[in-house]
């Protein structure tokens, strides 16, 4: 590992040396500020700001490189404040230079007053085609309300997908894909929220596997509202023809309150297994964080959901897991490193498939909150992240990493 560490800083440094030279942007003309690297290459830079193009606030960042090399940024921007519900759209800016520099905002799918969000962005391996779930519900009621039965199937949450041929300048209309996603006894759904995958490897490559999560309504017979964060559950969904239809993969139901799995993300090993990490809503167990793994391309568990308790220092919050490429290169996991509140975004290293993990770098200490990773060529990874001075959901930044820095 010492020796592939030189060779990728070794090669990294020979990139940095060859790279035009970018002077420092300001965020006029559809463009974002970006901090400049030594050498002129921008390390940072901000496409989405509070308060600004029309959003009060931004939230729940999604990214993908597409085939032609553009980078998407996803969000949700949310027009009357911080919650999340009422009127949402998911929005979307385009980088051609590895996220330096991004193109105006363009709104992908319009809530129109009601809530659209948890983009899940994938690019399908074999057309090239950007393929996108989000989530949706009346921007009249709540989450809470959801969970405890009280709205009607119409108010309640829904799944759509979209597609983009031309590198995500234009996105069809959402398709209602509902009945394919979501069980009948379940309440709340949401996907994602962060980047979904392609399979590489195996009988299933090609393959989207998009992460989920849903709560599902109370036993018969028991005193539960189905508000309880025991009834949250994640499972995955699937398509093996470039998102046209989709399967329900696993389903987490042990709702023991135990480990209560949530907002989940996966990654393809590089052995061809998948694994996923899951927030632990306020289960009774120790730890915020649980994971497992799949060997079969999303359609079963090898094992429950368990706690990962080398990531003990993150909160209860949504985290995003990222495999570079490469026989032996690691397994990322971004997000927040202060097990009690939503700050000081970090990312960790597994050199062992996800069973464990070491911190390779912390961004800031400044307040953090969602995050998603994506691979920049052989020498960069990218982390979209919600962040802050007074509070984690002023802006959404976008951090440009060596991957020799990370390495260790």
């Amino acid at each position: 590992m010492a020796s592939m560490s030189r060779m990728v800083a070794f090669a990294a440094t020979g990139l940095l040396t060859t790279l035009t030279t970018l002077t420092t942007l300001t965020a006029t003309g559809g463009t974002a500020s970006a901090a400049p690297l030594a050498g002129g290459v921008c390390t940072s830079s901000v496409p989405y700001t509070a308060g600004q193009d029309g959003y009060d606030t931004y939230r729940i960042p999604a990214t993908v490189t597409t085939r032609a090399g553009t980078l998407l940024a996803f969000a949700e921007g949310r027009h009357s404040g911080a919650g999340d519900t009422g009127n949402i759209d998911v929005v979307l800016r385009r980088s051609f230079d590895s996220g330096c520099t991004w193109s105006p905002l363009q709104v992908v799918a319009s809530g129109g007053g009601d809530t659209r969000g948890n983009p899940a962005p994938v690019v399908d391996r074999r057309t090239g085609r950007i393929v996108l779930l989000t989530s949706y519900n009346s921007g009249a009621v709540t989450e809470a309300q959801i969970m405890r039965g009280e709205v009607t199937a119409e108010q309640s949450r829904r799944v759509f997908v979209q597609t983009s041929r031309d590198d995500g300048r234009h996105f069809t209309d959402p398709r209602d894909i509902t009945d394919q996603a979501k069980l009948p006894d379940w309440r709340w759904y949401a996907t994602g929220p962060g980047h979904a995958i392609a399979l590489r490897h195996g009988p299933h490559a090609g393959r989207l596997v998009v992460p989920a999560n849903h709560s599902a309504a109370p036993p018969a017979g028991s005193a539960d509202t189905g508000q309880e964060s025991r009834y949250y559950g994640a499972h995955a969904l699937y398509s093996d023809d470039g998102g046209l239809t989709w399967r329900l993969g696993f389903v987490d139901d042990s709702y023991d309150g135990l480990d209560n799995a949530n907002e989940s993300s996966v990654a393809e090993l590089p052995d061809g297994r998948l694994y996923f990490t899951s927030r632990d809503q306020n289960g009774a167990s120790t730890g915020n964080r649980l994971d497992s793994y799949s060997s079969d391309g999303a359609e079963t568990l090898d094992r429950p959901f368990a706690v990962q308790p080398a990531l003990d220092d993150v909160p209860v919050v949504q985290g995003s897991v990222l495999q570079l490429t490469g026989r032996f290169a690691p397994l990322l996991f971004s997000g927040p490193s202060v097990p009690t509140v939503r700050q000081s975004m970090a990312v960790w290293r597994s050199t062992t498939g996800g069973a464990a993990f070491v911190k390779a770098t912390t961004l800031s200490t400044q307040r953090a909150a969602y995050s998603d990773l994506v691979q920049l060529g052989a020498f960069r990874v990218g982390i979209l992240y919600e962040t802050g001075v007074a509070g984690p959901y002023e802006t959404i930044e976008f951090r440009r990493l060596p991957v020799s820095g990370l390495l260790g």
